[in-house]
Parts: structure tokens; C-alpha cells; sequence
């Protein structure tokens, strides 16, 4: 094995911490991909000689590559495209399985990520570093431009936004114990798609928290159905109005919580995830955009 050989084996070794610190960073797959690709190619420049932990390394390249990536998002003009979400990690409803537990390791709750796409650059990373992959701030602090007291105050604003004491519905409260049963969710779930189905608003309000929050994303192709509704009565007109009798509707798993594929004449045409607390839907993402749905992962 060549020098070169080995330099890419020992890369491919990371490779898997290098997407899922960029997926967390930046909510989406694609743009995850190119980061780390971008990490490679520093890399292969630079050679491996005189790096002492390359993992170290490369973690912070890939971290400094995802910055400038949201950085740049920031500062673009926004496009009239309706809501974005993130993109989801979709696996199978039963998760006891090497495959069900390696996409939960992966996912990261929309919630959470809906909720990080509010923070600034700096406060993204600062957060997901250290309270996902347990970075310092002495190791965080030279990303961001700031000292260590600096990048762990960006990190406490992010938290306290994640904590839901700033986040205008945009994350639910923690579910009791109860409520983190699968099977309760699922029944959960079932009975709101059963609702709709006989057109029973009274049903689906009971199902719903009164401040439930409803984002769906309707991407390039799909921006009429992009919208954002708070509260049950407004969540649960809109779930009677897009009631469809004859779709199928496969269970899943959306970023670990309850979800489903939605398919109609033979095709796709949502995906949705489901928070559950205290018994009640407090907050539904759904993805109706066709350009998304077929490279969604897990898919």
C-alpha cells in the first residue's frame, strides 16, 4: 500500500463522524456530503505529516468548511420559497434492528434541528461541538474567532433556545415517560389519520395539543403548500382539507420520532414526523416536495 492509499484509508476511518457532525451543522445530506468531500481534498493536499490527531483535524476542518457553508446561507438573499425543513433521517418503524438503530444513532429530533436552523452560524456550531460530540470550548473557540468564554456563552444561548425558552414552538417540552412509549405515539398517530379519514374535527382537536405547531415544506416545485399553522382548530382544518380515503399510509421512524410515508396511486407524496407529549401531537413536520422526497435517506 502506497502513501496515498494509506492516506485515504485512514480518512475513510473518520468519514462516518465527518458526515454526522456536518448533517448536524448544516440539516441536510447533500451539503453534508460536500463538506466532507471538501475535508478530503484538504487532506489529500496537505498530506497527514505532522498531525498528531487526525481526527482532531479533520473534525475541525470539516466544522470550519460547514461555518463558512452557513455563513453563506445566511447571508443570501432569502428566496420566496415558502418553509424549509431539514432533511430527515427515515428508517424503519420497528428500530430494535442493527439497521433501526444505526439511523437512530444518526438522527438528531426535527424539533431540535427545526430549532437550530434559527441560531446564528457561530451559536450552531458552538452548540452541536460541544453538547453533541462533546468538544471543549478551548477546541471550539479557535472556529469561531472567539475565546473559550466566549464560544461557551454562544453555546448557553443556543441551549436556552433549544430548552424552549425562547423558541416559539418551534420545540416541544420534554414528553413524559408515558408519552416516550413507541407504541403510545404510534396509537397516537394512527387515531389522527383515523380521524381525518371520517372527516371528525372534534377527534382530531382532542388529538392535538392546543399550541401544536404544523410545518410542511413544499420545496421549489410544491411553494403553495409550503405554510406554518399554530393551534388545534387551524392544524386541524388543514389535516381534514388534505384528507385522502384511499392513500396508504406506512408507518416509520423520522428522526426517531413517529412518522409515516404518505403514497397515493402508487406514489409518494409526504413524509411526516410527529412529536408526541402528555398523549397529544404537539408539533407535525411534513415534507410534500417532489424533488425531495425520492433522495430522502431511509427511503
Amino acid at each position: 500500500m502506497d502513501d496515498d492509499e494509506r492516506l485515504a484509508e485512514r480518512f475513510e476511518e473518520h468519514r462516518a463522524h465527518l458526515r454526522a457532525v456536518a448533517y448536524r451543522l448544516l440539516g441536510s445530506f447533500g451539503e453534508a456530503d460536500d463538506a466532507v468531500q471538501d475535508t478530503w481534498l484538504r487532506l489529500d493536499r496537505t498530506g497527514a505529516d505532522g498531525i498528531d490527531n487526525l481526527g482532531g483535524w479533520l473534525t475541525t476542518v470539516v466544522s470550519r468548511i460547514c461555518l463558512n457553508m452557513l455563513r453563506s446561507r445566511s447571508a443570501r438573499p432569502q428566496e420566496a420559497l415558502g418553509v424549509h425543513l431539514p432533511d430527515p433521517v427515515i428508517g424503519p418503524d420497528d428500530a430494535s434492528g442493527p439497521e433501526g438503530q444505526a439511523l437512530l444513532a444518526d438522527s438528531v429530533g426535527m424539533a431540535l434541528f427545526v430549532v437550530l436552523d434559527t441560531l446564528s452560524p457561530a451559536q450552531r456550531l458552538a452548540f452541536v461541538l460541544h453538547d453533541l460530540f462533546d468538544l471543549s470550548f478551548d477546541e471550539i473557540a479557535p472556529m469561531v474567532d472567539r475565546s473559550p468564554a466566549a464560544a461557551r456563552q454562544l453555546a448557553s444561548r443556543a441551549r436556552r433556545r433549544v430548552r424552549g425558552t425562547a423558541t416559539d414552538g418551534f420545540a416541544a417540552p420534554a414528553a413524559p415517560a408515558e408519552a416516550a412509549d413507541p407504541a403510545v405515539r404510534r396509537r397516537v398517530v394512527d387515531a389522527f389519520f383515523a380521524a381525518a379519514r371520517r372527516g371528525d374535527f372534534a377527534a382530531l382537536v382532542a388529538l392535538l395539543d392546543p399550541d401544536v405547531v404544523l410545518r410542511a415544506d413544499g420545496g421549489v416545485t410544491r411553494p403553495e403548500a409550503s405554510v406554518v399553522l399554530r393551534g388545534a382548530a387551524a392544524v386541524a382544518r388543514r389535516a381534514l382539507l388534505f384528507a385522502q380515503p384511499a392513500a396508504v399510509v406506512s408507518p416509520v421512524l423520522v428522526n426517531g420520532d413517529t412518522g409515516v410515508i404518505v403514497a397515493a396511486g402508487g406514489q409518494r407524496v409526504s413524509v411526516m414526523g410527529f412529536v408526541i407529549v402528555a398523549g397529544r401531537i404537539a408539533a407535525i413536520h411534513a415534507w410534500v416536495a417532489p424533488e425531495r422526497l425520492a433522495r430522502f435517506r431511509g427511503i
